[in-house]
């Protein structure tokens, strides 16, 4: 128990619930968060469907002090913050904010800012910018201002893996307690739904929808033709085990094990046989001392594309066998979107409430079956189920592989 890893506190904000529970509850009912964006005109695009937080208001979370030059990004990530520090009861005092720290996943959340600072300098000229709004071009901004806003004096980090980061981040920052560097960690991950970002997603043909038919989100369906680009926020407390039991604090899960791997023959359409992300599930359940027999439920990081649900469902058969067959795998991803360096954390807190409900979120739209995905999806209901270890899986179509476990 000298350097075990536990989670203690939750902070989410998704477009099917903000809080914990209002998230939880979503999951369970199957709801879908998905409506035509407001934030920016998606009408150019000619598909309008995403993933949009709805009625977010900073201020209810933050409050209006230092809040006004904020963006997006970081306006979610300090309220998920907020949520994770009164829900985990963890108070930051000058003893206890120098061995707390901060390990985010953020990747394509300054897009936006640069391009609205680039956009004053080239229509306006140089002196025309406004310099406040510069430190919102950078990466690390959203992470160094939750240290700012609540104190925390520890170590702080931003990591840029695509949609591995906010699972890369968790490794990271449990790594830190288990080297004795931290005794607790604010760790997750953060992606706003911004106009850049669509576009980008749009021009390389990835979007459900793109060819006329209605875009749904539905991995593993034999009709599944693209993502539906989302948002969200999530920050895990991790903690030393000691450290939180000495302060009474609730403990949710512990983080059992974990893997990375990297694989060089990756491609945008997932047609490699996904060496690199059955290289990190080995090592995750090596470090877990785990079987593959004793996982219980493996949440997925199948975002509805051909390519990818096909090459993990590959994956869960060659590592699990027979086993694979029987053991639930489903994609939080049909009701949330793809949220792309938010995305692993926000299967992570999916997870700890499978384990802590003894439910299993559904994987939703499911209605054709493809041979090449066949395993039990739990399609278009949750079901009841004793979870006592979480498999938590994703994937980046450019190399990145990371696979996390955690039991109760």
């Amino acid at each position: 128990m000298d350097r075990n890893v536990v989670i203690t506190g939750i902070g989410v904000l998704s477009p099917i619930g903000i809080g914990r529970d209002d998230y939880w509850k979503g999951l369970f009912q199957g709801k879908t968060g998905f409506k035509e964006i407001t934030l920016f005109a998606a009408a150019p695009f000619h598909l309008s469907l995403g993933g949009e937080i709805p009625d977010f208001d900073p201020l209810a979370f933050l409050g209006k002090k230092g809040l006004r030059e904020l963006d997006r990004s970081t306006r979610l990530l300090c309220s998920a913050a907020r949520l994770a520090l009164d829900d985990g009861r963890l108070e930051l005092t000058d003893s206890v904010a120098y061995s707390t720290g901060v390990s985010i996943g953020a990747t394509f959340g300054s897009l936006h800012s640069i391009v609205q600072f680039d956009r004053s300098r080239i229509l306006e000229g140089p002196k025309a910018v406004n310099p406040s709004l510069f430190p919102n071009t950078v990466i690390n901004s959203p992470a160094s201002h939750v240290s700012i806003r609540f104190g925390i004096k520890g170590f702080n980090t931003t990591i840029s893996t695509g949609f591995c980061a906010s699972l890369d981040a968790v490794i990271y920052a449990a790594d830190f307690i288990r080297l004795n560097r931290a005794e607790a960690v604010l760790a997750g991950g953060v992606e706003e739904l911004c106009e850049e970002t669509f576009f980008g997603f749009h021009k390389l043909g990835c979007l459900s929808g793109l060819d006329g038919s209605e875009a749904v989100s539905r991995p593993f369906d034999a009709k599944r033709n693209g993502v539906i680009l989302s948002e969200g926020a999530a920050i895990l407390i991790l903690e030393n085990e000691r450290h939180a039991i000495k302060r009474n604090a609730v403990v949710y899960a512990h983080v059992m094990g974990y893997g990375n791997a990297f694989d060089p023959a990756a491609d945008w359409n997932f047609k490699h046989p996904g060496e690199g992300l059955k290289n990190a599930i080995a090592h995750a359940l090596k470090e877990a001392e785990l079987v593959p027999e004793e996982i219980d439920y493996i949440c997925s990081c199948s975002n509805s594309t051909i390519g990818l649900d096909r090459m993990e469902s590959k994956v869960i058969k060659d590592i699990f066998g027979r086993r694979a067959y029987t053991i639930p795998a489903s994609s939080i991803k049909s009701m949330v979107g793809e949220s792309l360096s938010a995305s692993g954390a926000l299967a992570l807190v999916a997870a700890v409430g499978a384990m802590q409900n003894g439910r299993i979120p559904p994987t939703m739209n499911y209605r054709n079956a493809d041979p090449d995905c066949d395993l039990d999806y739990v399609p278009n209901q949750s079901r009841p189920g004793d979870i006592r270890t979480v498999l938590v899986t994703s994937t980046d179509p450019f190399g990145q592989n990371t696979a996390v476990i955690i039991g109760r």
